[in-house]
């Protein structure tokens, strides 16, 4: 029966090579879309799945109040926790992101880009597995360093890296262990060293509160989070709020009214914190679990498009198989053994359709790779099981229907031509079309959708202009300030031809490079503003304009000691018409605002512009130290000669042992939407399948209505009816399952793109030319495709059809 079967199968095969090849491809590029999906998925979910302490961790968050939450803490909230609670097993400061820096080792220098620093304990959170040492004593002490086994072959080659002095931040650091990173995690280090326990040591002593460091809790129970939280709130009110009041001479109830409410802490489960939806306190990047589902739940419906236009095409194709079928029920053949032999067939398509996605997923990979910046493979034990499914699923869903269908043909109605079905089987056949036009019309909606808010993005006003001007990383030297560093390096540059400007600021546009603290004026509550710390004329130089009062200028000698800007949005929080003039408290001191800098977009346009407080470098010690970045401004003249000077100098003259990075600053702008534009590409993509395969679904099913109106058709035309009322009769119908199918399609797709919209504080509102477009090319493919097949089928052979009655 199984040899008969198969034969029957080659058979058919030959003699609908087109239908066949449309079924094959139609799945494969379906079931190939969410292989995609799942491997995406899967390695996002990988992470820390290893750990086994993962349950017991949690992170702690500050909520700050008007929907500012911050990943970083006190240094003085993890020791008076650990002391005043019997909750807490242990915790763990950290720096939440790496750095990048020289090691040396025997007169040669590498370049590791991965550094992370944390306190003693981490490897009770992170329990890596180690090659050699020990991990409960490798960070104990302070010029302790642990590094992965891919840095110890870099750094000492075949040597045995245990005991080795390495020279690092102008220190002498030894080896005291070697772990494995062999699968993914939160934080996947190169090195890792214990320097942050001096700072935090110092930030504790003092009682420091700002907000530095990331901090995870491991409890004895997931049952105390509350107490947690509640303990957490009780030490910022007694070692903060409440010394404040005390100093200002304030009852605690007045200082709250003054200044606002105390910040709350929150905790999140480490498990599945890589993929929440907000700031992230890891070093690795965080997953877009947006992007993921939005992947994901395409990818799903184009596989349902695939499966529907594999079961349209099935029936289609039913019609000529339906006196095959009359005929093997004639010889005995049961109900049964048909359903059995066209599920079977359908299981050898599905098989040849994965087979072939296969191919397609690995040709593609590496597109799809670079796409993600991930390095996905077509392994794992996961994958295969998930593989498995898919296959079952789609043999099961696309297999049942068509195989009940033909199996439901009466005998002697197929033998005599008569291959009408019930009425409920044409509905479902018509509603499987009007589902493949809502989805494409989802699609192709939802394309232009992403495609003008991602361009509106791409062309909104900045409020600054960073074209030309180069972002240098400026490392800092051990002993040196350096903002007299710069002084000397700013007069040596401006020497060099092309250059046309040099300032600096120690902040850098684009990045997550910020640092905030209470701007507070007269009885107004405290709110939450960045701090910039510029030089004259960073601003001039970046094309941000004034709107008030002055720029700082280094005529005024106040300028660099108490005079400062805001821009529009703290200005506003003044509630001063005339805000030039005041004197503002930001800190703990008094500052004068000479100017008001007009609003501009820091970091991405998905967040509202931010209140900003901009006052001279030369204001705090602490900012002339953590100038980090020089701007230069270049000629577009001979720019590759200019920056090749420039790097000359800086590498003979500046750092001769640090690589010359910089970056212009529009370009890392620019790369604070990259997300958006990776998912206009991918809808772009998916809605140039999604129509491929909506074309196939469309022919299957005009093929299998039209041939089923052949008799029709040649009475007609024996009766004098003319081609073009023919192709008008015939494409009816289409027009109005089009028609129906978009109607359906614009209500998901509105309620979709509308709540995408909302993860942009500035955004497009939704127009109605997408739906015009989409609805147009709709009905243009529809007429197309039906009426090709019209004017096909209106050429059939009269006699040929009206022999039989």
């Amino acid at each position: 029966m199984l040899q008969n079967w198969i034969t029957i199968f080659i058979y058919q095969i030959k003699n609908n090579k087109l239908f066949t090849a449309l079924n094959v491809l139609g799945l494969s590029i379906g079931i190939a879309g969410l292989i995609f999906a799942i491997l995406y998925w899967n390695d996002e979910h990988s992470y820390d799945k290893w750990n086994p302490e993962k349950d017991k961790i949690y992170i702690v968050m500050n909520d700050l109040g008007g929907g500012s939450v911050w990943t970083t803490n006190s240094a003085v909230t993890g020791h008076n926790l650990k002391a005043e609670t019997s909750y807490l097993d242990n915790y763990c400061y950290f720096l939440c992101n790496y750095s990048k820096e020289t090691v040396q080792y025997n007169g040669k220098t590498e370049l590791l880009d991965k550094i992370f620093t944390a306190q003693s304990d981490f490897f009770s959170f992170f329990p890596f597995e180690f090659v050699q040492g020990n991990p409960k004593t490798a960070l104990k002490d302070r010029n302790s360093m642990v590094v992965s086994e891919e840095t110890a072959s870099r750094l000492f080659k075949n040597e045995n890296p245990m005991g080795k002095q390495v020279k690092y931040a102008d220190r002498i650091f030894v080896i005291r262990g070697i772990y494995k990173l062999n699968q993914k995690s939160s934080v996947m280090p190169s090195v890792i060293t214990p320097i942050i326990q001096e700072s935090v040591e110092e930030d504790e002593n003092n009682e420091n509160w700002g907000y530095r460091y990331g901090l995870i809790l491991k409890l004895k129970r997931h049952s105390d989070t509350t107490a947690i939280i509640n303990k957490l709130d009780e030490i910022f009110i007694e070692k903060n709020y409440k010394k404040q009041a005390k100093n200002e001479g304030l009852s605690l109830e007045a200082f709250i009214k003054q200044y606002g409410d105390p910040v709350k802490a929150k905790l999140r489960p480490f498990t599945g914190s890589r993929l929440y939806m907000g700031n992230y306190t890891f070093p690795e990047k965080n997953g877009n679990i947006q992007f993921l589902r939005i992947v994901m739940g395409l990818s799903i419906l184009i596989l349902i498009l695939s499966i529907v236009n594999y079961i349209n095409m099935a029936a289609a194709n039913a019609v000529k198989r339906a006196k095959e079928v009359g005929v093997r029920k004639i010889i005995g053949a049961s109900k049964l053994q048909i359903i059995a032999q066209f599920v079977f067939e359908t299981t050898l398509i599905t098989l040849f359709s994965i087979l072939l996605a296969l191919v397609i997923v690995e040709i593609s990979l590496p597109y799809y790779n670079a796409f993600l910046d991930k390095k996905l493979v077509l392994i794992g034990f996961q994958f295969y099981l998930q593989l498995i499914l898919i296959f079952f699923i789609v043999v099961l869903v696309s297999g049942i229907f068509p195989a009940v269908y033909i199996s439901n043909f009466e005998v002697l109605k197929v033998l005599k031509g008569n291959f009408s079905r019930s009425k409920s089987g044409v509905w479902l056949r018509n509603g499987m079309l009007v589902l493949q036009f809502s989805i494409a019309t989802l699609f192709i909606i939802g394309s232009f959708i992403v495609y003008e808010q991602v361009n509106f993005m791409a062309s909104k006003d900045l409020g600054f202009n960073g074209s030309q001007i180069m972002d240098i990383s400026f490392r800092p030297k051990s002993g040196s300030n350096q903002y007299k560093r710069y002084q000397l390096i700013k007069q040596e540059i401006s020497k060099i031809k092309g250059v046309q400007e040099v300032s600096a600021g120690v902040f850098s546009i684009g990045s997550n490079d910020n640092t905030w603290a209470g701007l507070h004026y007269k009885s107004n509550k405290e709110v939450i503003t960045q701090q910039l710390g510029v030089d004259f004329g960073i601003l001039d130089m970046l094309r941000i304009k004034i709107a008030k009062g002055r720029n700082l200028s280094e005529k005024f000698a106040s300028d660099t000691i108490s005079n400062v800007l805001l821009n529009e949005t703290a200005a506003k929080t003044l509630q001063e018409k005339e805000p030039v003039g005041k004197e503002i408290g930001f800190g703990d001191k008094n500052f004068k605002v000479v100017g008001i800098v007009k609003d501009f977009h820091y970091i991405g346009l998905e967040y509202k512009v931010a209140p900003m407080i901009f006052m001279h470098i030369k204001t705090n010690d602490w900012m002339q130290n953590r100038l980090q970045n020089i701007s230069v401004k270049i000629s577009p003249d001979d720019m590759s000669e200019t920056i090749a000077a420039i790097e000359k100098f800086w590498t003979m003259k500046v750092d001769q042992e640090y690589p010359f990075e910089f970056d212009f600053v529009d370009k890392n702008f620019a790369r604070t939407y990259k997300k958006y534009e990776d998912q206009r590409n991918l809808f772009a993509l998916l809605n140039v399948v999604v129509i491929v395969i909506a074309v196939f679904g469309l022919f299957a099913l005009a093929s299998f209505s039209m041939e089923r109106k052949l008799r029709e058709i040649a009475i007609r035309k024996t009766l004098g009816a003319e081609t073009n009322i023919l192709l008008k009769e015939l494409s009816k119908q289409y027009i109005i399952f089009c028609t129906i199918g978009f109607f359906i399609g614009i209500v998901p797709a509105y309620l979709l793109l509308q709540k995408w919209l909302e993860n942009f504080a500035f955004r497009i509102d939704i127009p109605v030319l997408p739906f015009i477009i989409a609805f147009v090319s709709l009905l243009l493919l529809t007429l197309v495709i039906v009426l090709a097949k019209a004017y096909q089928v209106t050429k059939v052979d009269v006699l040929h059809y009206l022999k039989y009655e």
